[in-house]
């Protein structure tokens, strides 16, 4: 059993030196995985050439997987910190979570796509990316918190950016193939 402390980004007590070196790792990270974000999306530039619009969910479908990952990352981040949170029972809930919320993203940003667009393959494909993406957000989130407190690093630190940089690329290809299948 190690020893080894976990040291937690706690604003009220730790200097900024010490704020710095707890956070910078994970931004790090972030940034470079970001920068990859952008050669995987040209990856699907043929289908993205095809239809303009297919760019306008892109945003959308990044962000709400992105915001149900969050609240996973910090809910499950602050009971790993008062030793509170169990790996499994947080996988069965927040697996419940996702897949409620993805079913209930991708009915509704399917109707609204369709209702604007009137594009029967764009609003299936919103409709099925929302649902996939959104339903594997919180399993990153606690994949990801979890590998950080079980290496002694502060999971409210690290999860943030390296969660989020993952789950945007995740969800960039799940979008891309998805398209790909329906439109082209």
């Amino acid at each position: 059993m190690s020893n080894k402390r976990t040291i937690y980004a706690d604003d009220n007590c730790e200097s900024i030196g010490t704020l710095f070196k707890l956070r910078y790792p994970s931004l790090i990270i972030g940034l470079f995985l970001g920068i990859g974000i952008s050669f995987i999306t040209s990856s699907f530039e043929e289908v993205l050439a095809r239809n303009v619009q297919i760019v306008f969910f892109l945003p959308f479908i990044v962000y709400t997987a992105d915001a149900i990952g969050t609240q996973t990352e910090a809910i499950y981040s602050r009971g790993l910190r008062t030793k509170k949170a169990k790996f499994s029972d947080y996988l069965i809930k927040e697996l419940s979570l996702g897949l409620i919320f993805g079913l209930t993203f991708g009915i509704v940003s399917s109707a609204v796509t369709l209702l604007w667009l009137h594009d029967t393959l764009i609003s299936l494909s919103v409709g099925i990316a929302s649902f996939i993406a959104i339903t594997t957000a919180p399993i990153v989130a606690l994949i990801v918190a979890q590998a950080l407190q079980s290496i002694h690093k502060d999971p409210a630190a690290g999860t943030g950016p390296i969660a989020t940089v993952f789950q945007d690329m995740i969800s960039i290809v799940i979008y891309g193939i998805v398209c790909s299948i329906i439109i082209l």
